[in-house]
């Protein structure tokens, strides 16, 4: 199948597959092919279910054939993060302790994506237990498909580099402070973290039970809210999941924006350290969406910068408490040294500390919540750098410097949504003189995604960054 079909948004080759002009069989070998050619490089996937693919993608076409097209998602192929649990395929957790892989039910957004006649590919890449900061990939180091020497992010890294790379048509990875978005923005695509409760986490490993949530990735926006649409809802499984009504996501992506107020948040966007090239991106971004009709002005939110120790002493503490019996105490030799460090220091917060940060946590809220309603949506870079050489941007600690630019500068543009468990989505918002992806965050009040997705659905009508692929032949052959 030719490059350009494999790059298309899932929407248009869904209406592809619909009017017959390609074949579920021709989408899933041409995306097979396509990650047998490349993907020993760029490592997305650790686990493929090829044959199992391929009988689902003959079996798509054979009732499309017969005349049961069941909707936009039968016949596309996808991945999911390694978190996941599938039927039938082995969950890893990017981890060495997991031995021949974990197991559990089969996740509800998994069965849903099934139901609505998508094919999965395989298991994806990730940062151990889904939780960064991993120093040894024991499936291979994910690399990003503009430059393989750079970093594709986390802790969803294949879950990034899959549909960037077309591999898939769409990929589910899961997010507690920014593993869907981060990958999204390095890697040039769009991924968001819906509302905490929008989608059922059943049949996921959630260590972090007050913060882990599941979206979608993705090369377009309409492509996101399909997908969206199709695993958000109540599920009796999850006692945390939301029975609030779905809306039909795609209906509401208009290419206008009059009448919406959006707030950049100062703290989020123009801290000491921004980038000069991020910078200067989000004040072209923010100039596209003046001419698409929308009011923008400044908000502040002083205690978003705390956001990162407080989601640390917290969200960690939780992740850390979960698993001190299962695998830190038991495999601790296995783990590796970034999950062990990680980990292993929120296993030693004092309990008081971790009630008075939990405390604060809910101040940041707060404020997050306040800029909110006083705004349609509100506006960030995604990153505040492009994304780094992957050498460079281990996150190996050993000064207060180190703790500042790799820990803290980095998740500053994320944590503050992730802790207020608002819907926040990244897309393309141009490219650094290096020519690495950078990115827009929009976020909005609870269960508002429709605004999110109008937002980043207008901007992307009114720019091109969209458009533009990763040239894999190229760039895997200049980084050899």
């Amino acid at each position: 199948m030719a490059e350009e079909l494999l790059l298309l948004g899932a929407c248009e080759q869904a209406r592809l597959i619909e009017t017959r002009a390609i074949s579920p069989l021709e989408l899933v070998r041409g995306a097979l092919d396509r990650i047998e050619r490349y993907d020993g490089r760029l490592r997305a996937y650790i686990t493929l279910c090829a044959e199992q693919a391929l009988a689902q993608a003959r079996a798509a076409e054979a009732e499309i054939s017969a005349g049961r097209y069941r909707g936009p998602l039968h016949g596309l192929p996808f991945g999911v993060k390694d978190q996941l649990h599938a039927a039938g395929v082995r969950t890893t957790l990017g981890s060495r302790a997991t031995g021949a892989g974990v197991e559990g039910d089969e996740a509800c957004c998994i069965a849903r994506l099934k139901r609505a006649g998508a094919i999965l590919l395989g298991k994806e890449n990730l940062h151990e237990f889904g939780k960064g900061g991993t120093q040894d990939f024991p499936f291979g180091q994910p690399r990003n498909p503009w430059n393989p020497n750079y970093t594709p992010a986390g802790s969803s890294s294949g879950s990034g580099i899959a549909p960037a790379a077309g591999f898939s048509s769409f990929s589910l990875g899961e997010d507690t402070g920014g593993s869907v978005r981060s990958p999204a923005a390095a890697d040039g695509i769009v991924g968001l973290r819906p509302t905490f409760g929008r989608v059922s986490r059943h049949g996921g490993v959630m260590y972090g039970w007050t913060a882990d949530t599941i979206g979608p990735l993705a090369r377009r926006v309409e492509d996101v809210a399909l997908v969206l649409g199709a695993i958000a809802g109540h599920d009796p499984s999850d006692p945390l999941s939301t029975d609030a009504p779905i809306p039909d996501y795609r209906a509401a992506l208009t290419p206008s924006l009059h009448g919406l107020r959006l707030g950049v948040v100062r703290e989020m966007a123009f801290p000491p350290g921004v980038h000069p090239d991020v910078r200067a991106a989000l004040e072209r971004a923010l100039e596209v969406l003046r001419r698409l009709g929308a009011q923008i002005e400044e908000v502040s939110a002083p205690l978003a910068q705390y956001a990162v120790p407080l989601q640390l002493l917290t969200s960690d503490v939780d992740i850390a408490a979960m698993m001190l019996e299962k695998w830190l105490r038991p495999h601790w030799q296995a783990l590796d040294v970034g999950t062990r460090q990680r980990l292993g220091a929120a296993a030693l917060v004092p309990a008081a500390v971790y009630a008075r940060a939990n405390r604060a946590r809910v101040l940041v809220r707060r404020e997050v919540l306040a800029a909110c309603a006083r705004h349609d949506a509100l506006l960030a870079p995604t990153s505040l750098n492009p994304p780094g050489p992957i050498d460079a941007v281990r996150e190996t600690v050993t000064s207060r410097q180190d703790m500042q630019q790799k820990v803290i500068l980095r998740r500053i543009g994320t944590y503050p949504f992730s802790m207020a468990n608002v819907p926040a989505l990244a897309g393309p918002m141009g490219f650094s003189q290096a020519g690495l992806p950078l990115s827009l965050q929009i976020a909005a009040k609870p269960f508002a995604e429709t605004t999110v997705l109008r937002v980043a659905h207008a901007y992307e009508c009114y720019t091109e960054w969209h458009t533009r692929h990763p040239d894999l032949e190229k760039t895997l052959a200049a980084a050899t």
